[in-house]
């Protein structure tokens, strides 16, 4: 595998790209108060680009949307997962009881516990499960953060093969490098840089054209191949995926063959079964647009269900009235 370069603290900062387009405004009392810039491509269903929207070509860290990728990795390392443990490999998970109940086993039947996990401790991703935690007087823990589903099939594939836990998040490690070839192969193009996770796990940087088409050959890939596995766990049990109340879950719930996964700093990849494909970033990590923007990017995919306008609703309040909204700008 040739070298990709690491990023560190020391790495010059990639210029700013002032030029970035409009992809969400933020309206308050019939006021434009601020805007969201970013970059998306829509493919079609041959995966030729369709619209291009910014600079989709420069590398972008994915965040979790590279998820899928890395639970096709521990695939093919041969741990044998399916279902709702695979589901919840390529998880960002809402910290729900359910979610961390399967933590839980899947860590004790390969004969390892929550300790082993190296994810920062942390609260539950979902404002509601955090408050209900809390308030039972439980602390931030290893097992709670979002990505604890994904470390569990990390560690469980590590004492399959008999492989180095203890180093399972270094770049150099066989898993991880596992991972490195899925992504360039997923997304049709080498690996830009590596970096860390916030959840400590080495993170491949591709562009969005990359990751769009990385989604679209997990959904048309050969059934039986760890790519498909992946992406038929995930629309079969989207709630490991994602949460009860998480956009991914209702999209891949109520969108008949929708594969879809968001990322931190506003990063969001969504596949139909038929091959056309999204992915974009708000340039400033500005979560609050996300929804706006994927509504109105399935709408040019030629997605017409209800599911889109409980996405893209963002309102905006003063006091306890709606005086505006957040909303897609091309």
């Amino acid at each position: 595998m040739t070298s990709t370069p690491l990023i560190s603290p020391a790495s010059p900062a990639r210029p700013a790209l002032p030029d970035l387009p409009v992809l969400a405004e933020v309206v308050r009392s019939g006021f434009v108060e601020g805007h969201h810039r970013g970059s998306l491509v829509v493919l079609a269903a041959d995966g030729s680009v369709e619209l291009a929207l910014g600079d989709p070509a420069a590398p972008v860290f994915p965040r979790s949307s590279n998820k899928p990728m890395q639970a096709a990795a521990v695939l093919r390392a041969g741990l044998d997962l399916s279902g709702e443990r695979l589901a919840l490999a390529a998880a960002s998970h809402s910290g729900e009881v359910f979610h961390l109940d399967l933590v839980r086993k899947m860590l004790a039947e390969h004969g390892l516990t929550p300790d082993d996990l190296q994810t920062p401790a942390d609260l539950p991703l979902d404002p509601a499960e955090a408050e209900t935690y809390l308030a039972a007087g439980q602390v931030r823990e290893r097992l709670t953060m979002n990505c604890s589903g994904k470390h569990a099939a990390m560690l469980a594939v590590c004492a399959l093969n008999g492989w180095d836990r203890a180093s399972y998040l270094d770049p150099a490690h066989p898993l991880q490098q596992l991972v490195h070839q899925v992504v360039e192969e997923a997304a049709g193009e080498p690996v830009a840089a590596v970096g860390t996770d916030g959840c400590g796990a080495p993170l491949m940087a591709i562009s969005l054209v990359g990751l769009a088409r990385a989604f679209r050959s997990f959904v048309l890939a050969e059934e039986g191949t760890a790519e498909r596995r992946v992406a038929d766990a995930m629309r079969a049990h989207p709630e490991y995926v994602a949460g009860t109340r998480r956009p991914d879950t209702w999209l891949m719930r109520e969108v008949p063959g929708a594969l879809s996964k968001m990322g931190a700093e506003a990063v969001q990849a969504v596949a139909l079964p038929d091959g056309r494909a999204l992915a974009f970033k708000i340039a400033d990590g500005g979560g609050r647009a996300l929804g706006p923007v994927l509504a109105r990017a399935l709408g040019l995919l030629g997605v017409d269900a209800p599911v889109a306008d409980r996405i893209g609703r963002a309102p905006l309040l003063g006091g306890s009235a709606e005086v505006g909204a957040i909303r897609a700008a091309f």
